[in-house]
């Protein structure tokens, strides 16, 4: 996206939508080929928001995912529906996780295929237990994800009537009801394996197995039902690909995609709006008769002049890296190129994530920070420049947990410096080499390596508090105030198309898709 393209002059449309991140492109796509006016203002020089590829590193031809990095929860019904030239890849490995014990490094391999799986459980317990209880635990979320994940593009069900379609009083008590832990120590016995399960719950979600608040269970519920199997893909080309060809689309259809433009007022009746901007050259109004909003509920509530909601906190660290080579392996029965094609586990073993959040929730950072790394490049080496791929270089994505945004305000940068040693220190302690004897050197002569905390998550992208949902997650079914789609707001003509919608968080398209059938269903454009 060009930085000077904007706002071409037009005095009123049938909708204008504050933000270009990947749901606000999915709303512009859906509206303007169904025959709709829309303008798209964008603060930024580029769309994508979190969703997209950039080159991080001086002088090096890799484009990296820089902040949202996985597909799960992309219907296919929103590739399909929008004509969009994108695709995923599956990975071959689920995920390794390494642990050292009886004295000697070993680890679970889950993927390759049913029967090398499960001699890698039996490897590690020492029987069948663990294995048999994963293919039923999975079993059990796998049948929830083809109820649930088809909902998600339709008007929000009531609770009741998601639990009818559920139609397993076990799984809606295990998922809706109970805090998760509860259901992960009545399943599992091994810490390690627990752990694994665990994670699902905690990614960008800051709380204990057994949170009487059911966080972390509305967490899981959205990472096991993507897609209707739970399966997260790599997306072939990056993040950005997926942004481009929305705003391809968007455009194509007829859609103004106007860069350079921030947002800063909504005024409104209910009928018809006016949206004030400001750009380098000066303020500008358009007027709508809807306005999507696709930022945070606190950016809308500053937009709208409305009361906003209670502060939002991220909890999550976000490193992104060039390596010359994957490190090898402490355990040795284990190829690198398997172990990091998957989800790579550090620090994640049950009893390890319960005194991270403990720690963290006593204002410390985790002594032993947890945290899971993937190779994008394993998968989709498109990613890399023809020289860089021909010499084997591999790109490396590490996503911290339980680091909430509060740890890092009395001094960012020296708080990133040192959670970044101790969480590479986790690393190392399972590698036969350091990592940072693999990374690659940019053109300054610098460690291809960069850090953000929840901090500069919300300086870089507005996420409030650096929380990459925007907010809480919600369930996907309805609540009081939710209204039809869940994107609805006490405005009549303003809809809320962000990750802070019901059904909103990670690269979806969901907000964006059910608030274009929103301004459709209401007849008016």
């Amino acid at each position: 996206m060009p930085a000077h393209e904007g706002h071409r002059g037009h005095h009123a449309y049938d909708a204008v939508i504050v933000g270009g991140g990947h749901n606000g492109l999915v709303a512009a796509a859906y509206l303007a080929r169904a025959g709709r006016s829309v303008l798209v203002l964008e603060r930024l020089d580029h769309t994508g928001g979190a969703a997209v590829s950039t080159r991080p590193f001086a002088g090096v031809d890799a484009r990296l995912s820089r902040y949202s990095y996985l597909v799960s929860l992309l219907p296919h019904k929103i590739v399909r529906d929008l004509g969009l030239d994108f695709r995923v890849q599956s990975r071959t490995i689920s995920s390794y996780t390494p642990v050292e014990r009886g004295g000697r490094p070993t680890g679970l391999l889950v993927g390759g295929g049913e029967e090398r799986t499960r001699e890698a459980f039996a490897r590690l317990t020492g029987g069948e237990r663990e294995y048999a209880a994963w293919q039923r635990f999975y079993g059990m979320t796998g049948r929830v994800a083809q109820r649930v994940f088809p909902t998600l593009t339709e008007p929000l069900p009531t609770r009741e009537e998601l639990r009818r379609r559920v139609d397993d009083e076990d799984a809606w008590r295990t998922l809706f009801e109970e805090p998760i832990g509860v259901a992960v120590e009545e399943h599992f016995a091994d810490d390690l394996v627990r752990g694994v399960v665990l994670t699902d719950a905690l990614i960008g979600t800051f709380a204990d197995a057994h949170d009487p608040s059911l966080q972390q269970n509305r967490c899981f519920l959205y990472h096991v039902i993507g897609g209707g199997t739970g399966a997260w893909d790599v997306p072939v080309g990056g993040m950005g690909a997926l942004t481009d060809a929305l705003a391809a689309a968007a455009r194509e259809a007829g859609a103004v995609l106007a860069t350079g433009h921030e947002a800063v007022r909504i005024a409104t009746d209910g009928r018809t709006a006016e949206v004030t901007y400001r750009t380098a050259d000066g303020e500008g109004v358009a007027a709508a008769r809807h306005v999507l909003v696709n930022a945070s509920p606190q950016a809308l509530a500053a937009l709208t002049g409305d009361e906003p909601p209670p502060p939002a906190e991220g909890a999550q660290l976000k490193v992104n890296m060039l390596l010359e080579r994957l490190p090898r392996l402490r355990d040795g029965s284990v190829d690198p190129r398997e172990a990091f094609a998957g989800t790579f586990h550090i620090a994640e073993g049950y009893e390890q994530l319960a005194t991270a959040h403990a720690q963290a929730a006593a204002g410390e950072l985790p002594t032993a920070p947890p945290s899971e790394i993937y190779c994008h490049s394993l998968t989709d080496p498109s990613i890399l420049g023809p020289d860089l791929a021909a010499r084997g270089y591999q790109t490396l994505t590490l996503f911290g947990l339980h680091t909430p945004a509060r740890l890092f305000a009395r001094d960012n940068d020296a708080v990133r410096e040192e959670l970044l040693t101790s969480t590479l220190a986790q690393l190392d302690a399972h590698l036969a080499e350091p990592l940072a004897d693999c990374l690659a050197i940019d053109a300054d002569g610098r460690p291809c390596i960069e850090a953000k905390t929840p901090l500069d998550l919300e300086r870089d992208l507005g996420l409030p508090g650096g929380n990459i949902f925007h907010r809480g997650l919600a369930w996907p079914h309805a609540q009081e105030g939710t209204g039809r789609w869940g994107v609805e707001t006490r405005h009549a003509n303003v809809l809320l198309c962000g990750a802070g919608a019901v059904r909103g968080g990670g690269v979806s398209g969901v907000p964006g898709h059910n608030a274009a059938m929103a301004v459709l269903e209401a007849g008016e454009g």
